[in-house]
């Protein structure tokens, strides 16, 4: 079948990784002289390098997740497909390399084989070395070898359709001057006690104005009726019968959570080897220098060290010497799992003991919830079986366990029942006349839903909210008199006023950015700012007060600073990059348009069904 690759390209192949890629899982058992899984122009796509990339992408998804991750857990990801695009991508690249004469010789290949530390002996390049790799590995020399021109053929290509592209200099003085322009002002906030009367209570004019100018603040929500029914431990919880055995065996399994003998909070430093942790402890003994002067001369910080709270049989060797210590005391070096190490004794923590009789309240209940669940699940069967019979919430209520409820429900409630996810999730989906289901609770409940009826979004009669307008419209009379105030004062000030001496409390802030945060002021101030120009006065609206702020000077960036120095070079550098990859992209999306794929996706499936 015919297949276009995605606008992305992978970096060169490293020698080694290769046959290390070849020898790993799924390279072996497909039967019969299959060898291909399709071709890209005039180039085969072979199953060896569709297996090898797919390894590859999953090694590089379970670093990622920190665990391996399984073959159906990347086809989940979609993996399998992400490494057949990068292959077809590749061989196009590769068929366009062959179709324009692009080609490495024999000295350049000999060049990349005597580099590869996998088949280096004593003396360097070792051609027996070489070929016991590539036997192990399933691949002959000539094949080898080919892979090796291939690559590099692709490399030159690539490299020359990016080559040329302009640094991204002026791009970058731009972004530069623009990130770190700077602003010095001076400002402060006028609230209602600046107002020399008070604001009036709104007439009824003021009133209807106001709620007709704002009706969706005084708009009831959509409303939902809903009739459910559900099952959670804490319903049952006090039903489920806990024997003292049970508890006492549930105490006995986890004695070392009641009982902890006493504790030390340590740092380790580790060291590469023994001579050297002596020499940082007679300099430490010495007083040449602090522990937190080996931590830094290390590279780390004391995080990076801290081993929290550990009892003596923990620390092994170090144990004894580190519980004879006091607070701060340094001891070593002792051996520990990463190497020689010194430690440090910050606290003591004391031995603490739960006795049986203080612990049996929680692990009642602990036991008490788990039959709760264990219970729930096992009437889950019977519940659903109700449902798929036409059993009502008012049924289920009746013939199980379950309790019945009702809820006027709208997005904002999460008291009850609508506090669960699960719920809030079916409350906002259901239909009317749809087949209840039984859904999970996080807590290990159950329920279920009917919807009987919905109330579209209805504006309050004025009446009914006549207090609420009355709020809102003094709030925002209050604030356009605070508005207006603070206009009056602005238009006093110049370019050299104190505001001390219009009685204001004047704060300066200087070499303010476009991402500075001035505490105090609202989202659009640096806007605003910015906008201004030297000796302009502005009044901004802050919700409920006022901001007047005056701009006394604009700064260019200190393009000597070491800071931006390293931005503009980043910027250029990012910029540069970036134009380099979106024309190699249009370069390749112009190739595979151009380029016959075709893949036996029956082969695909079979080289797949090896990884499972």
């Amino acid at each position: 079948m015919a297949q276009k690759g995605n606008k992305r390209y992978g970096a060169w192949v490293i020698v080694g990784v290769v046959l290390v890629g070849l020898a790993g899982f799924g390279t072996g058992g497909l039967s019969g002289n299959i060898r291909s899984i399709g071709s890209v122009g005039n180039k085969d796509v072979t199953v060896a390098a569709y297996q090898q990339t797919l390894n590859q992408q999953i090694r590089a998804l379970s670093q990622q997740f920190g665990q391996p991750i399984s073959f159906q857990q990347a086809q989940a990801f979609g993996i399998d497909q992400a490494a057949l695009n990068q292959l077809i991508l590749l061989r196009t690249l590769d068929n366009e390399a062959s179709e324009i004469g692009i080609s490495a010789g024999d000295t350049r290949v000999f060049e990349v084989l005597q580099a590869n530390p996998a088949f280096q002996g004593a003396g360097g390049f070792n051609r027996e070395t070489y070929r016991l790799a590539l036997q192990q590995s399933g691949q002959s020399e000539v094949e080898f070898e080919t892979t090796i021109r291939e690559e590099i053929a692709r490399t030159l290509l690539q490299g020359a359709v990016v080559s040329g592209v302009p640094e991204g200099d002026v791009y970058a003085d731009a972004l530069v001057q623009y990130i770190g322009e700077q602003r010095s002002i001076t400002w402060t906030t006028i609230d209602a006690d600046a107002l020399t009367s008070p604001v009036p209570d709104a007439t009824e004019a003021d009133q209807q104005a106001y709620y007709d100018a704002n009706p969706e603040d005084f708009t009831l929500p959509e409303t939902r009726d809903i009739t459910f029914a559900w099952l959670t431990p804490s319903m049952i919880q006090d039903q489920m019968e806990v024997t003292d055995e049970a508890v006492e065996a549930l105490y006995q399994a986890r004695i070392t959570e009641f009982v902890q003998p006493e504790r030390r909070l340590v740092e380790r430093l580790v060291y590469v080897d023994l001579t050297r942790a002596e020499e940082a402890m007679t300099q430490l003994t010495a007083g040449e220098v602090t522990f937190e002067d080996l931590v830094n001369e290390r590279g780390l910080a004391l995080s990076d060290i801290d081993l929290g709270d550990v009892s003596e049989e923990e620390l092994r060797g170090a144990g004894e010497a580190v519980f004879a210590a006091g607070p701060s005391d340094v001891v070593g070096p002792f051996n520990s799992p990463l190497g020689p190490a010194l430690f440090r004794m910050n606290a003591v923590l004391a031995a603490q003991e739960t006795t049986l009789e203080e612990a049996t309240p929680r692990l009642r209940d602990e036991m008490a919830a788990d039959a709760a669940r264990e219970f729930i699940n096992d009437s889950a069967d019977s519940i659903i079986d109700l449902l798929a019979g036409g059993a009502t919430m008012e049924d289920l209520a009746e013939r199980t366990d379950m309790e019945l409820g009702t809820i006027n429900w709208t997005s904002d409630m999460s008291e009850g029942i609508a506090a669960y996810d699960a719920f809030r999730r079916e409350a906002a989906t259901v239909t009317e006349g749809a087949f209840a289901e039984l859904h999970d609770l996080a807590d290990g409940g159950v329920f279920a839903l009917r919807l009987d009826g919905i109330t579209p979004p209805t504006l309050q009669p004025l009446e009914d909210v006549r207090e609420a307008v009355q709020t809102a419209w003094q709030s925002q009379a209050r604030q356009e008199a605070v508005i207006a105030t603070a206009e009056e004062i602005a238009g006093t000030i110049q370019p050299l006023t104190d505001f001390a001496t219009l009685e204001l409390t004047p704060l300066v802030e200087n070499n303010l950015t476009r991402r500075s945060f001035v505490e105090g002021t609202p989202p659009e101030f640096n806007n605003e700012l910015f906008e201004m120009t030297v000796g302009e006065v502005r009044v901004i609206d802050a919700f409920d007060r006022a901001i007047i702020v005056r701009l006394d000077d604009i700064a260019p960036p200190d393009v000597e600073d070491e800071g931006t120095v390293a931005q503009r070079e980043a910027i250029a550098a990012n910029a540069a990059a970036g134009i380099a990859q979106d024309i190699f992209d249009a370069y390749a999306a112009s190739l595979q348009e151009n380029t016959d794929v075709n893949i036996n996706q029956a082969t695909v499936n079979a080289v797949n069904a090896q990884f499972q």
